[in-house]
């Protein structure tokens, strides 16, 4: 049976920030989803005390003040240990994780993991790779690259006919990414196909050749020092480098929800 008929598990973070190696986790959920049908079996959620001040632009998107994280929020030590363990816990089923735009999320994690001296995922898989993850992002961009329109989670659930519960809620942005999932590999019977570690190899490549074509574009339009992380689903901290022009997303949604336009058109 195809993975697009088997249960999948939904992540999305809502953050301070759009950079992942430096934004806090605000809220995060985890939704389990039973298979084909596309109707959630289990939910997590989390609200983090993140430690610093969010600031007004990404509370105007997520609905989470400050003054909020600090009085209802658990600390983001706590928050962060326990997502690592649930996802782990559900890769250790063979359970494939579904994250629109994983290298935000995924590296924002282990960012997280990293600076309150945690466990990191692999370290917690016995040292081996994380996965299998479903990126509906680069899935859609890599399948039907020449689409015009953005490429927010909300344009790509209009495309494929998802119903999205709420726009920059973590636990709807989850599920919602789960069903793009289906409805994806429902249109294109190529990503059906393929098993679940074949898509995870197969995005690898995806967003490798997405990011140095992008690299390329923006050079050409005279950004000569542009540099696009081209690593799925976790950003290398040693060659992650700010160009303007990063893959990211979270507290307002820019670029990893709302797409980045280049050559494509993405």
């Amino acid at each position: 049976m195809s993975w697009h008929r088997e249960p999948l598990v939904g992540f999305d973070l809502e953050t301070t920030g759009t950079e992942p190696l430096e934004a806090r986790i605000v809220t995060a959920a985890v939704v389990a989803v039973h298979g084909g049908d596309g109707e959630p079996a289990r939910r997590r959620a989390w609200l983090a005390d993140p430690g610093i001040r969010i600031p007004a632009q990404a509370s105007a998107i997520h609905g989470i003040s400050s003054e909020r994280a600090a009085a209802e929020g658990r600390p983001v030590r706590e928050v962060a240990d326990e997502i690592a363990e649930t996802l782990v816990g559900y890769w250790r089923e063979g359970v494939p994780v579904v994250a629109y735009n994983a290298t935000f999320d995924l590296t924002l994690l282990t960012a997280e993991l990293r600076r309150h001296g945690l466990p990191s995922l692999g370290d917690r898989l016995g040292g081996g790779e994380i996965g299998p993850v479903i990126d509906p992002y680069t899935i859609d961009r890599a399948v039907d690259r020449y689409r015009k329109g953005k490429r927010t989670l909300e344009a790509v659930c209009v495309e494929y006919g998802v119903v999205h519960g709420g726009a920059h809620d973590a636990g709807a942005d989850a599920l919602a990414a789960v069903r793009v999932a289906y409805a994806i590999a429902e249109r294109h019977g190529s990503v059906a196909a393929l098993t679940p570690g074949e898509l995870h190899e197969r995005q690898i490549e995806w967003y490798a050749v997405w990011a140095a074509d992008f690299e390329q574009f923006l050079r050409r339009k005279g950004n000569a020092d542009a540099v696009i992380d081209g690593h799925w689903p976790l950003r290398e901290p040693a060659t992650a480098r700010s160009s303007g022009a990063t893959a990211g997303s979270g507290a307002s949604g820019a670029s990893g929800r709302s797409g980045i336009s280049g050559p494509s058109g993405d």
